[in-house]
């Protein structure tokens, strides 16, 4: 270790398992970072990120101190890299990653990077994951890590990575996939964390505070910090690290999809649609399709939901809305609709509350490129018989 890092450790650490997650932890624990290393990774932020890291908006000063953090694990992961052959490469990323990136189209499946060097595994040209780090280990399987700064939605975060292990672990062939949960909260107490640290390979590593560690920034240093890429031995390019198994996420889906539906149409409950089959555990989400008009009459019956208190009933719906899309999440077998405004290029994401009805939780805009696509192509295809199962099987407490 050079002499900076010989100050106060960077890190306390939980582990499970001893292989090449043990040695980052070993090394983050004797880990301290200086200026240097905390201005270097400023240059993976963008010019008003890095105006917003000192802002009087506490959202805004968040939000640009989160993405901050993130860049310098990366950078000391970088560092500490060097040392042994134990990490034997680490995927480039923000200010690394090649620029201009490949434009999003439908049929995509593989890593691609994001317009600002984020890491995402796309299924059909729509991003299915996005990992905060990917590495490889000395034995030539792949590795990711999640970094966080805040300890909310933390069974949220649990649902994300045992599908991006499954989804790496299918990818790759791998039957473990190493997983690092980084954090500059305490989070050890929580039941979640310690379940996901219980599993194989895995491994939580917590940090000092963003608090404790901006300091080493002053608002004068960060300005001149050109969005610059570097060279590096142990740098990763996405092309070389594509999936071992190709697949064709669209097919998945669309068998899953045709299987689902046959259960369905045969008055199956939830508790029976899950059990294991031979599909890759890739598919998240099954978009059913687009509904006719006599369809989403059946379909909203009697039910409505508010938008800035004003209620949505079918004849509002069929006036403001151009399509309804019928969705599940898995593996919770939730149901979602989507609903294609007439006004503006935006799909509502409507939910059921679980005190009973509808909410719209989000928007879907062109910004969410392939998966917005994906919805544009929906036409109507599911007739009243679909809706009528959809909604006696899912939306009973609507």
């Amino acid at each position: 270790m050079n002499g900076r890092n010989m100050q106060k450790p960077l890190s306390c650490v939980s582990v499970h398992n001893m292989n090449t997650i043990s040695l980052i932890k070993k090394r983050f624990q004797h880990y301290s970072p200086d200026r240097e290393i905390a201005k270097k990774a400023i240059r993976h932020l963008k010019k008003t990120e890095k105006k917003q890291l000192f802002s009087d908006d506490l959202s805004q000063m968040r939000a640009a101190e989160g993405r901050w953090y993130e860049s310098l694990i990366y950078e000391i992961m970088l560092d500490i890299s060097m040392e042994s052959d134990h990490i034997s490469g680490l995927v480039r990323k923000g200010a690394d990653a090649p620029f201009p990136t490949i434009e999003v189209k439908m049929g995509q499946n593989g890593l691609f990077f994001s317009n600002r060097g984020d890491i995402n595994i796309r299924g059909n040209g729509q991003d299915i994951a996005e990992v905060d780090l990917l590495f490889t280990a000395g034995d030539g399987r792949i590795g990711f890590a999640e970094i966080v700064t805040s300890g909310s939605d933390l069974r949220e975060l649990e649902e994300e990575v045992h599908y991006k292990k499954s989804l790496l672990g299918y990818l790759y062939g791998q039957p473990s996939v190493p997983f690092i949960l980084f954090s500059s909260v305490d989070i050890s107490r929580s039941s979640v964390i310690r379940r996901l640290v219980k599993e194989t390979e895995s491994v939580l590593i917590m940090t000092r505070s963003c608090e404790e560690l901006k300091p080493l920034l002053k608002r004068t240093s960060i300005k001149g910090i050109p969005r610059q890429p570097i060279r590096h031995p142990k740098l990763i390019d996405l092309s070389i690290l594509q999936p071992r198994r190709q697949f064709n996420y669209k097919n998945i889906h669309d068998r899953r999809k045709d299987r689902l539906m046959k259960e369905m149409m045969k008055r199956k409950s939830p508790d029976e649609f899950i059990k294991k089959d031979d599909m890759p555990p890739i598919v998240k989400k099954i978009l059913f399709g687009a509904v006719h008009e006599s369809a989403s009459k059946l379909l909203w019956e009697g039910k409505s939901f508010k938008i800035k208190e004003k209620r949505y009933t079918y004849e509002e719906i069929s006036k403001e809305f151009s399509k309804v899309v019928l969705a599940i999440d898995l593996p919770a077998y939730e149901p979602v609709i989507y609903l294609r405004s007439k006004k503006k290029k935006e799909y509502l994401k409507v939910v059921v509350r679980k005190s009973g009805g509808f909410r719209v939780e989000s928007k879907r805009t062109p910004r969410m490129t392939g998966f917005f696509l994906w919805l544009e192509i929906l036409k109507p295809s599911l007739g009243p018989d679909v809706a009528e199962r959809y909604a006696e099987i899912f939306l009973q407490n609507a």
